[in-house]
């Protein structure tokens, strides 16, 4: 009996299987553009990344940054007033010489409030509390100087000269604005007075008499006009001593006004006191 003859069973790798709906082989090499398509992928994602981070650092510094403004900024509102010192107030009496307010000097002709005092341990009140008064009161009225022992007389500029005179309602308007003047702070010390008469001139003694000088800016000029309020023995009234002639007094002899050394009689106090009054201009 012949042998039969046995081959090896066949090598299936040899040949690839067939695919079922073309019949070609599998090509099992690798697909053109996947290295080109991983690289595109991977640089999406670093440019998501870098975008991520950079958006979140521009907030944090935004954050950052409106906190320190919001801690380093205070508000107007927020801060505390603190009321200043109210301005001392000057002494009354009937002469009024005694006092000429410092606001009197201000250019403009405005003069400052006194400000609310504070009580102690209270809060100061942030706002402004509003004005009692309506209508500013005028900061330089003109006053008029009257005589103790002469009530019916003024001191009256008469040729640059002042003397005592009879001024009244009934005199000319002329006559009652030559017995009118503001009082000023004294121009050589603003604790004494000074009498202006309004385009730059002032009262001055000038040979121990009484008269009306235009301001040449010089010392002597500043320490002629001005006149220190004394204390008088005539009630409501004070005598006006000189500031750089200490020891004589403003007083009126023969109806004319001089500066004359202090004497103690009756006469000469009589004649050296005055008292302050409405201006009759």
């Amino acid at each position: 009996m012949p042998e039969r003859k046995t081959g090896s069973a066949p090598d299936p790798s040899a040949h690839p299987p067939k695919v079922w709906e073309t019949g070609e082989s599998l090509d099992e090499s690798r697909i053109p553009g996947t290295r080109r398509l991983w690289l595109a992928g991977a640089l999406l994602v670093a440019v998501l990344a870098s975008a991520v981070t950079a958006v979140t650092v521009l907030e944090d510094g935004t954050d950052t940054s409106a906190k320190d403004q919001k801690q380093n900024t205070t508000s107007a509102a927020d801060e505390p007033v603190t009321p200043r010192a109210p301005a001392a107030t000057a002494p009354s009496g009937k002469s009024g010489l005694a006092a000429p307010e410092a606001s009197e000097e201000k250019a403009d002709g405005t003069s400052s409030a006194p400000e609310d005092k504070q009580q102690g341990g209270a809060k100061p009140d942030p706002v402004p509390r509003p004005s009692k008064s309506a209508s500013p009161k005028p900061s330089n009225p003109l006053k008029s100087v009257r005589a103790v022992n002469y009530p019916d007389r003024y001191w009256h500029l008469s040729y640059d000269s002042v003397r005592l005179d009879q001024v009244s309602s009934h005199s000319s308007s002329r006559t009652r604005q030559e017995a009118s003047f503001k009082v000023v702070p004294g121009i050589a010390d603003s604790s004494c007075v000074s009498f202006s008469l309004g385009d730059n001139r002032y009262l001055r003694h000038q040979n121990f008499r009484l008269r009306a000088d235009r301001h040449d800016g010089s010392e002597y000029f500043k320490q002629d006009s001005t006149f220190c309020p004394r204390p008088s023995v005539h009630s409501g009234a004070v005598a006006l001593e000189s500031y750089n002639f200490r020891g004589r007094f403003l007083r009126h002899r023969n109806f004319e006004l001089r500066l004359d050394p202090a004497e103690y009689n009756q006469l000469y106090l009589a004649d050296s006191a005055f008292r302050l009054v409405k201006g009759l201009s």
